[in-house]
């Protein structure tokens, strides 16, 4: 595994908030704009990622028969259970057999030279989240919610928790935010004002909002993300001013990180 890359965990507190979905366009969004990423889908129990790039049913390779070599969609590696058990079976596993299969995926697949790795979480605060932050030398996380404070209070316990686990939380996005109708007019269903509170309560930064659009839900069941990704121009701005906030603020953690190793000269 390529220790020099930025490795940035997507987070939620609970599912259906469009966690995999915002991790996919994040990475698309990275690639597209020159750099070199991976994406891991860590979600064991419900994998999305392979159909969100159009390669369900593919499966990973070994040139050695100790590690993966990761399935690679326009240019970005992807690794996920769902490669490694095509079939549909329910994933029946606990807590240990889970984080051991989340190692082996993030360690044992041959990543390379990747600029970002892009880590899909499954919802919630359990065994997947322990594991990757306390093996996987985070940058950060990024925490996705919805407008709604039922969503809002799961996503608090994540927040705490990953403070509590000392990994960096870079920002909030908030996804389903509105949407536009052909008139133009942006209509918030779900509320206004709750993630605002949020963020200055808890001193965490609203990085976006992001908008319903029915042609990203299509694209992704599609498997044509990445093909479509421009045709969307709403949604390609955004994730623009996502990469370049995440670029900015990566790049402020690593000054401080460096000031803090200076050893200081005394007379």
């Amino acid at each position: 595994m390529n220790t020099n890359a930025e490795i940035i965990a997507v987070a939620s507190g609970k599912g259906g908030v469009g966690k995999s979905t915002v991790s996919s366009n994040l990475a698309i969004a990275l690639s597209k704009s020159g750099s070199r990423v991976g994406l891991l889908d860590a979600d064991i129990y419900g994998p999305s990622i392979p159909r969100m790039f159009g390669v369900s049913g593919q499966s990973v390779t070994s040139n050695d028969g100790k590690s993966f070599e990761p399935i690679e969609s326009n240019g970005i590696q992807l690794m996920s259970i769902g490669f490694v058990q095509t079939n549909n079976d329910a994933m029946i596993w606990r807590g240990p057999m889970l984080s051991q299969a989340i190692n082996q995926l993030l360690f044992q697949t041959n990543w390379n030279d990747l600029d970002y790795l892009i880590i899909d979480l499954p919802p919630g605060t359990g065994d997947a989240q322990l594991t990757i932050s306390q093996k996987a030398n985070l940058t950060g996380t990024i925490l996705v919610t919805t407008p709604q404070n039922i969503s809002l209070i799961d996503v608090e316990k994540s927040l705490i928790a990953f403070r509590k686990l000392d990994i960096e939380v870079l920002g909030l996005i908030e996804n389903m935010s509105y949407f536009t109708d052909d008139s133009g007019k942006d209509h918030y269903i779900f509320g206004t004002g709750n993630i605002e509170d949020f963020s200055e309560k808890h001193g965490v930064e609203l990085i976006s909002n992001l908008p319903i659009l029915p042609d990203l839900a299509k694209y992704s069941d599609d498997g044509r993300l990445f093909d479509e990704f421009e045709k969307l121009p709403i949604l390609s701005e955004k994730y623009q001013h996502i990469t370049d906030y995440l670029r900015a603020r990566i790049s402020d953690i690593d000054k401080t990180d460096s000031l803090e190793t200076i050893p200081v000269v005394t007379e």
